[in-house]
């Protein structure tokens, strides 16, 4: 019987082992999803670009939305709300389809010898993938309106990368729990839901009453999302110790999240 190992550094190691099968199975995600279109790939621009319109629209010019700083204009609100935005669309993309990632290649699990520890690095890839997209978009918006981004843009990767590991993390768990519990995909559809509202998306942290505040900082989204803000809009450098700490505690959590998917494996085949 096949051993499949779940010690920390087996982690790392399946990653660089499979690491051109990551990179074939994330070009075919992305490529996969706009076959047969008209527009094809073209379609990841257009998206992003239309949304951030109808954001500038509705919120600036209908609701005439101000993001609670003195002086604000419609269209920093509209900047700002989609840089969240674009934080819970990477979250939501990846973890929305996570649990049916085993279930819908049985093949993969019945048939031939695959790594399937690798499946979420295909949708998180993918989810990247338009997230950078959506990032150029909102690159142009920000130039056109205002010029030269400020040069603490150049720090988002870096905030980002404790929050992609938890994704990992919570992808490895979700993928294995979709097979045993099939009404997981459906949960997490309402549970993502909920979160957009009740992440700082659309209104600033500081509109909550401060009793509520803390409650906000449990949901992993929140921290993710004003990273990124203060990096692309505000101007504010990360604080590197708290990132640090972000840091360990996401590979922590995806080493969990890989260790219960390794030892839960041995019963997909029965399952499907």
């Amino acid at each position: 019987m096949q051993q499949f190992h779940a010690y920390p550094l087996e982690m790392i190691r399946s990653f660089w082992r499979n690491r051109s099968l990551i990179g074939a199975s994330i070009k075919r995600e992305i490529f996969g999803r706009y076959r047969g279109s008209f527009l094809g790939i073209l379609w990841s621009f257009f998206n992003p670009l239309l949304m951030l319109a109808i954001y500038t629209f509705v919120f600036g010019t209908v609701l005439k939305a101000r993001w609670g700083v003195e002086g604000g204009s419609s269209v920093e609100f509209a900047l700002v709300l989609f840089a969240g935005l674009m934080v819970f669309n990477l979250f939501a993309e990846s973890i929305n389809r996570a649990p049916n990632l085993i279930v819908s290649n049985p093949n993969y699990v019945k048939k031939i010898v695959f790594p399937l520890e690798i499946l979420p690095y295909a949708i998180i890839g993918s989810s990247v993938f338009h997230f950078f997209i959506s990032l150029g978009v909102w690159f142009l918006a920000y130039i056109t309106l205002y010029g030269v981004p400020p040069a603490t843009a150049a720090y988002l990767p870096l905030v980002l990368l404790p929050f992609l590991i938890f994704i990992l993390g919570l992808s490895w768990m979700l993928a294995s729990l979709g097979v045993f519990l099939r009404d997981v995909s459906q949960f997490i559809g309402i549970v993502t839901t909920a979160m957009m509202f009740l992440s700082p998306v659309f209104y600033p942290a500081s509109a909550l009453p401060e009793g509520f505040r803390p409650l906000l900082y449990l949901n992993p989204l929140t921290p993710a999302i004003e990273y990124a803000r203060d990096v692309l809009y505000w101007g504010k450098g990360p604080d590197f110790v708290l990132l640090a700490i972000d840091l360990l505690a996401a590979a922590l959590f995806a080493w969990l999240g890989f260790v219960w998917f390794q030892k839960t494996r041995k019963g997909f085949a029965d399952v499907l």
